[in-house]
């Protein structure tokens, strides 16, 4: 399949995993008024549905899920507020980003490169997502519990599960891989199904038959 892209200037976009029914987070400590950022965004067309990618100068920012122009709207307006002023129209971190999945869901690549900023994540929730981004390789899994130990919380399953939700820039930073001690693919903002797409493309899970 090929994929497509579309722009401030050609249309639609997106959405994103829970909390919040699809629409991505903005998190962390607020952006200060008096200090706007430079961003982007475009909506990127791949197998598991249009994708929403935002970057700033520092890197990509946030990837949403299940795009539509109604979840959009919302997800650039809370953007416009977070980072301070209205969109440019491309960074070229953007650009990367974009290459970057397609060739990923077209099984060329394995690990991303594109340099990630983390202004939309905070405290526990963002080291537990940079441990997941840094450490769980494609093709590979991790239990919450396993998630927990590695950044030093043992306590903290079911906090991962939340930081999992709260993650702005999955499949990129692969929440996808997260799952349950019981041998279940736990939960997913994204939509079970889209779990379940994204580990038979890594071939952890048998590939649909239809």
């Amino acid at each position: 399949m090929m994929n497509a892209e579309r722009d401030q200037r050609g249309g639609r976009s997106g959405q994103q995993e829970r909390p919040g029914a699809g629409e991505p987070p903005v998190q962390g400590e607020p952006l200060r008024r008096d200090e706007p950022r430079d961003w982007a965004w475009r909506v990127l067309d791949t197998p598991i549905g249009p994708l929403l990618l935002a970057a700033t100068r520092d890197g990509l920012a946030l990837v949403g899920f299940h795009a539509d122009e109604r979840t959009t709207r919302r997800t650039l307006s809370r953007l416009r507020q977070a980072f301070g002023q209205d969109p440019l129209p491309e960074i070229p971190h953007l650009a990367t980003a974009a290459d970057e999945l397609n060739r990923y869901f077209a099984g060329g690549l394995r690990a991303f490169t594109v340099p990630l900023d983390w202004s939309l994540s905070a405290g526990f929730n963002e080291r537990v997502l940079r441990e997941l981004a840094a450490h769980v390789s494609y093709g590979t899994v991790v239990g919450y519990q396993d998630l927990a130990d590695r950044v030093g919380e043992p306590g903290a399953a079911r906090a991962v599960g939340a930081a999992m939700g709260s993650n702005p820039l999955p499949v990129v930073v692969p929440c996808h891989r997260v799952v349950a001690s019981d041998g279940g693919i736990g939960g997913f903002g994204g939509g079970l199904e889209t779990k379940r797409q994204l580990l038979a493309l890594e071939g952890v899970l048998p590939q649909p038959l239809f």
